[in-house]
């Protein structure tokens, strides 16, 4: 474990025995215990009775040798996440296969098979795209771009489809959030192409959000919320984890479809606009408090 910076997930709990536990774990205002343990390697977890409640705790250890001691969190960084190939047919429409798994599982396959699905694959890709226009044409009219207010009312008639979602829809800041993560000339809209995009988006991280709502609640708790986001390609740590908890959270820390979405939004734009102003890679930036405005402002 030293050096890795890997979050421990549940399945390492659920696979290995604690060493040593407090004797009584019980609701009091103090717990304090003292512990012999062989020299070796171990993860040490302080808790609170009540989950989401926040607490102190001191660890001293005593040993012959030094002993080095870390927290174990991820470094902050934003990857693609692994492509995630939705199947649908008149039967299922809720098939998902990993790109992983897909590949596995095909085998090997002839070249008329092969060229037969790229085949009517494009043909599907093109009737969509076909689809988006026109919606997008009869919203955004003539000069092919739509606005915040725009977007919210094409984005929860989208939703309304969608019942098992359980959203009242996206209310409108977090609509200028998301023109503002694709505007890219700063006109306050977005065009056809800019929107294509954002829906391709809202389309991947909808998938993950109903992926961890398993009691179809229409929200997902402070815990999922941390494994959601790291399945979207982004590595936080603990300190970050918290902040999300505090921003986008109900007071039952639990977090809904739309503070979800914003939230996603929100670390995709600041991602993209560290790394473009991070000419030489090294994860510093400088900047003058005219450009921290703009970069703030508008996120």
């Amino acid at each position: 474990m030293h050096g890795t910076k890997h979050h421990l997930q549940k399945d390492f709990f659920l696979y290995n025995a604690s060493k040593a536990r407090s004797k009584t774990y019980i609701n009091m205002r103090e717990i304090s215990e003292r512990f012999r343990l062989p020299p070796s390697e171990y993860v040490i977890i302080p808790s609170t009775y009540d989950p989401h409640q926040e607490g102190e705790f001191i660890l001293r250890v005593f040993s012959e040798k030094r002993s080095l001691s870390e927290e174990v969190e991820n470094m902050i960084e934003a990857e693609r996440p692994l492509p995630i190939i939705f199947v649908s047919d008149r039967a299922n429409s809720n098939k998902e296969l990993t790109a992983d798994e897909n590949a596995g599982k095909d085998g090997e396959k002839t070249h008329a098979d092969e060229k037969k699905r790229s085949s009517t694959k494009a043909h599907e890709e093109s009737e969509e795209q076909k689809q988006f226009r026109n919606i997008f044409r009869q919203i955004a009219g003539d000069d092919m771009e739509i606005n915040a207010e725009e977007l919210r009312n094409v984005l929860n008639n989208v939703v309304k489809k969608h019942k098992d979602l359980r959203s009242e829809g996206f209310e409108l800041e977090s609509c200028r959030s998301m023109i503002a993560l694709m505007d890219t000339d700063g006109s306050g809209k977005i065009n056809f192409d800019e929107f294509r995009h954002l829906w391709d988006k809202i389309k991947s991280w909808q998938k993950i959000f109903k992926r961890y709502d398993t009691d179809h609640s229409g929200t997902i708790n402070s815990y999922e919320m941390r494994n959601a986001v790291n399945d979207a390609g982004f590595r936080l740590n603990n300190q970050l984890y918290d902040i999300i908890t505090m921003r986008y959270a109900d007071k039952n820390m639990n977090i809904d479809f739309d503070s979800f979405i914003c939230c996603f939004v929100r670390l995709d734009a600041m991602f993209r606009a560290f790394h473009a102003f991070d000419k030489d890679g090294d994860g510093i930036i400088k900047l003058n408090v005219l450009e921290w405005l703009q970069l703030t402002l508008y996120a």
